[in-house]
């Protein structure tokens, strides 16, 4: 048994003599999530019943701040315990399937923006952007800036460098934050981490929160996938967003930032996808002038 184990069985021991949690089973090692370390789901009866998740303080801190906030919505884990010294969190697990069984985009993309997009609240207590405890950025230009100087290091010459520049014109042009609204986000909110049932979404897990506009977490979740990456599934879920009134070419060209970004993730991470992204990005790249 590693020390790590010895640490999270007695964190464990420690939450049933409190009473937060019943008596447990089984101790599930999982490397999905966040955390560098690993994410540990917990089962009573033989089924999984809470997800204890140590981490950094400044991570637990900043996740502990969303699931606290946006307590209300269905689609979250309920929030059941945060170490007072900050180093593990304590919230309820999620069943069903991820990345799999996901039905169409359009339907699980027009349930997050009704679910949990449009009951984001803004967030007045930093006047930094993106991951403000972490990695604070002055203004949002700068945090996109950052996510398509990153993304370029993936891409190579896998597209050609006009299309690197095209995509480094269009974010500077994004407000840099002064008449751009701070929400409290999600900030990793892709297909990776929605959970399905019966093709259903019923639950979005493992936040990485930034402070950003809510369009952001939209088109993040629509790039996240390579199926469906057209205006004709957009579209419909956008109009439902609650978002100030955006021209179609600028929306347009936000996707292309994001498609961008999330073809450098791809290359490094889900080289899979690749084909079905670069012929996405085509498309997308043909609807500007």
């Amino acid at each position: 048994m590693t020390h790590q184990s010895k640490d999270i069985i007695g964190i464990i021991h420690d939450l049933h003599l409190k009473g937060i949690i019943d008596q447990t089973d089984h101790l599930i090692h999982s490397t999905a999530g966040t955390t560098e370390g690993l994410v540990y789901i917990l089962s009573v009866n033989n089924k999984a019943k809470y997800v204890l998740k140590p981490d950094l303080p400044q991570q637990i801190m900043m996740v502990e701040q969303f699931l606290h906030t946006y307590r209300h919505c269905a689609l979250l884990p309920e929030l059941l315990y945060t170490d007072p010294a900050k180093m593990s969190i304590l919230y309820t697990y999620v069943s069903g399937t991820t990345h799999y069984e996901r039905g169409t985009k359009t339907n699980w993309l027009t349930l997050l923006a009704g679910g949990l997009i449009n009951h984001y609240k803004n967030y007045p207590h930093s006047d930094k952007w993106g991951y403000w405890l972490e990695e604070p950025c002055s203004t949002w230009r700068d945090f996109i800036e950052q996510g398509v100087e990153y993304a370029r290091m993936n891409v190579g010459s896998l597209l050609p460098v006009e299309d690197y520049y095209k995509v480094k014109s269009l974010a500077g042009a994004v407000p840099e934050g002064e008449d751009t609204e701070r929400f409290l986000l999600h900030g990793d909110c892709g297909v990776h981490n929605f959970v399905f049932d019966q093709s259903v979404l019923t639950g979005v897990i493992d936040p990485a929160p930034i402070a950003g506009p809510v369009l952001y977490d939209f088109l993040y979740a629509f790039c996240s996938s390579p199926d469906d990456l057209n205006l004709e599934t957009l579209i419909p879920a956008f109009t439902l967003l609650n978002h100030k009134p955006m021209e179609r070419s600028r929306l347009i060209e936000e996707v292309i930032i994001q498609l961008y970004c999330r073809i450098g993730s791809c290359v490094k991470h889900h080289p899979h996808d690749l084909a079905a992204y670069l012929k996405a990005w085509d498309y997308w790249k043909a609807l500007t002038p």
